[in-house]
């Protein structure tokens, strides 16, 4: 069982995570989004998206720099263990706090309001609950396991990761470890195998070509194009101008002739 738990089940949801993703953009480009509801409602939204997604980023940072950087390559540096568990404390305390509210504004949200509800869909739902419950599981086990328990994951849980990775995995790490670290693992790699399948894609749809694409230039309508005068405060170029005056001489020069 401590094999299949703590090795078949993540291999499988990693399996699925990377393939899944792969037939996603291949099969469904254009549902490859993140069914946005902006539209609908924008108030709750402006304020809880930005602390969700922001909160989130700390998080995952949190989790990179404990679980990928091995505990040595800290030491190395000049970062003790107090030092390290301080910051770890500290931020991921705040960074969870501020994702936790960020969430629980865009369940209200969504919950509240009724075209973003009717909007939501089963897999919708299913993601918000294991999201959930990855989140306040991993914020319980910041403040329970490095304040009271006193766990130290890098020596257990992070060695235990990255075996995965090198097909040397050591399960009995995983077994040492306390029940909240176990179930927000095993929750956490469900909410992978869930991933490929929900909106979650569009984490890997950032805009990053926005940096260095080329401005954008608007010009003004010209107002003998459509029935609206101009507004006030926008002077049309001297080119929309000539353009204007001779389509119109024209149009004149045509009408006389017929």
């Amino acid at each position: 069982m401590d094999v299949v738990l703590w090795v078949m089940v993540p291999w499988i949801c990693m399996a699925i995570f990377v393939v899944g993703h792969f037939w996603r953009y291949k099969y469904d480009k254009f549902g490859w989004t993140t069914r946005s509801s902006q539209m609908y409602e924008s108030k709750l939204l402006r304020i809880g998206s930005p602390l969700f997604h922001f909160g989130l980023l700390f998080v995952i940072a949190g989790h990179i720099m404990g679980l990928i950087i091995p505990k040595r390559w800290t030491a190395a540096v000049g970062i003790t263990q107090e030092m390290y568990h301080l910051v770890a404390v500290v931020t991921g305390a705040i960074a969870g706090f501020c994702t936790v509210v960020g969430m629980l504004m865009l369940i209200y949200r969504r919950r509240m309001t009724g075209p973003v509800f009717r909007a939501t869909t089963a897999m919708d739902k299913m993601m918000y609950l294991l999201l959930a419950g990855t989140i306040l599981l991993g914020l319980s086990n910041t403040v329970v396991g490095n304040v009271v328990n006193h766990y130290d994951y890098r020596e257990g849980l992070s060695i235990w990761f990255r075996s995965l990775f090198t097909f040397n995995a050591q399960p009995e790490l995983m077994t040492q470890a306390p029940l909240t670290f176990q179930l927000h693992t095993l929750i956490a790699f469900t909410l992978f195998a869930l991933w490929p399948f929900t909106r979650l894609v569009h984490v890997f749809s950032a805009p990053l070509d926005y940096l260095w694409r080329p401005y954008i230039i608007y010009r003004a309508r010209p107002s003998s194009l459509g029935s609206r005068n101009a507004k006030r405060g926008w002077e049309r170029s001297v080119l929309e101008r000539d353009s204007s005056s001779a389509d119109r001489a024209a149009g004149s020069h045509a009408a006389t002739r017929r």
